[in-house]
């Protein structure tokens, strides 16, 4: 595969070329229709290899029910391989001042399965995804797991039809606001480490994060709470424990800074 690099302007135009307002005008205009016209409008490509395309979508459950049909197992590993490889040049041009472990962070913060499962969501493409009877009846739909994997197929599907162009273009339109914004919050997600630091040079202990899960079980929500010294001094909620966990952590840090606590590089 040859290298390439990406320019901060090449990724707000990608960002813009399809902006959440308009994912959201769109919703069902594509529901009960054809997944190949639904794939040339989010990701600009008429699939030449449909078959390549219905793998992509064909979650594990599914195939068992449908056996000689192959799993999207392999298409996801391809894609998560891709991705990683699209956003580190995306990431590597478009943030020069980062250091090695800032970029690692970042990075970090893109692709996981609760970014992919909410593009995946934006870009509505739980409806297509092929899924078991009883898969389908516990609401594998809405499960990031389920939509971060179909999301990664997709793109490991992209990349054998229609090239590293086209993939990266597409990578770049759905990912290219948050490689911008996430960057600006990037010391949010190290907050909890940096707690710790800070306790342990402070208290001469770490601080304790208690995390409660609720909701459904598809659909959960965490509460964290973060105790320093005895003292509760954050407390937030989250899509997963690790967001609870650092917007809690980053509350903790917010008033041991109001208490005159130095917290900064530990």
């Amino acid at each position: 595969m040859a290298g390439f690099t990406a320019p901060r302007k090449f990724i707000r135009q990608a960002a813009q070329k399809i902006t959440r307002r308009e994912r959201r005008e769109k919703r069902g205009e594509f529901r009960g229709g054809d997944i190949a016209v639904w794939t040339r409008e989010y990701a600009d490509h008429a699939f030449t290899n449909i078959s390549l395309l219905n793998q992509a979508r064909s979650h594990r459950s599914w195939c068992a029910e449908h056996p000689g049909n192959p799993s999207n197992e392999r298409l996801e590993f391809l894609g998560d391989a891709i991705l990683q490889w699209i956003i580190t040049d995306l990431i590597y041009a478009a943030h020069p001042a980062m250091n090695e472990g800032e970029l690692t962070d970042l990075r970090k913060s893109l692709v996981n399965a609760e970014t992919l499962a909410e593009i995946a969501k934006e870009i509505q493409l739980g409806q297509w995804i092929q899924l078991g009877a009883g898969e389908l009846t516990a609401g594998g739909r809405n499960k990031s797991s389920i939509l971060a994997d179909s999301l990664e197929a997709l793109i490991g599907a992209l990349y054998l039809d229609g090239g590293a162009d086209k993939t990266r273009a597409f990578v770049a339109s759905i990912m290219g606001d948050r490689i911008v914004s996430q960057a600006e919050r990037l010391d949010e997600f190290d907050a909890r480490s940096h707690l710790i630091r800070v306790c342990v040079r402070e208290y001469s202990r770490p601080p304790l994060v208690e995390i409660q899960q609720t909701g459904a079980a598809h659909e959960p929500t965490f509460t964290a709470r973060v105790i320093v010294n005895n003292e509760e001094m954050g407390c937030e909620i989250g899509r997963t424990k690790k967001a609870a966990a650092q917007a809690a952590s980053t509350m903790a840090l917010s008033v041991l800074h109001a208490r005159g606590v130095d917290i900064g590089r530990a």
